[in-house]
């Protein structure tokens, strides 16, 4: 499969260390590992070359952008959710009543971490900029698997809080069309053969 069509491309990074043991990663700043690096360059047989070419600032999307051969721009909204004191925890360690609680609730943030809600609010600005360019040119962001559940929701109609009831695996890809009706999901996490 390869995507023709004039869309925004969201595309998640490569797994890291942390991805592999299970653990919620948030803002720890990892490399991709061996398996990342493979998962990044299969991305270029679904990716087409983009115009633009934005990554949040942490390593694991730097590091997943440079298999498109030009520089990126930062933009700090596309970094994932802080996990505050849950990160590098095993996500099966995490108490129920607190998970329950995060994911029922979009403006509940772990101690010293972010709020979905929070995210979302980013999320979806970012997403609103590049309404006009990625009418026009091939706009490729490179994130996180949270911030870009959360831009499938915008181009829902929904808030953040659909981000914990879908899945999205490591190098993945997620189109949506920037229609003048509005944004429309095209593809959710298409991964790449590898």
């Amino acid at each position: 499969m390869c995507f023709t069509d004039i869309v925004l491309y969201l595309v998640r990074h490569g797994r890291t260390e942390a991805n592999a043991g299970g653990r919620l990663q948030g803002r720890i700043d990892l490399p991709i590992d061996e398996v990342g690096r493979a998962q990044a360059a299969a991305l270029t047989q679904v990716v087409p070359h983009p115009d633009v070419l934005i990554c949040s600032p942490l390593l694991r999307t730097r590091q997943t952008a440079e298999v498109f051969g030009m520089a990126p721009a930062i933009d700090d909204r596309w970094i994932e959710l802080a996990y505050g004191d849950f990160e590098g925890m095993p996500l099966r360690d995490l108490d129920n009543s607190v998970w329950d609680r995060w994911t029922s609730d979009i403006t509940f943030a772990p101690p010293g971490g972010e709020s979905i809600g929070a995210l979302g609010e980013r999320v979806m600005q970012a997403c609103e900029e590049l309404v006009d360019t990625a009418r026009h040119q091939t706009v490729v962001v490179v994130s996180h698997a949270t911030p870009i559940k959360v831009a499938m929701g915008w181009a829902l109609g929904t808030d953040a809080g659909v981000a914990w009831r879908s899945f999205i695996d490591q190098a993945s890809v997620t189109t949506i069309d920037m229609r003048e009706r509005g944004p429309v999901l095209t593809a959710f996490n298409i991964v790449p053969p590898r």
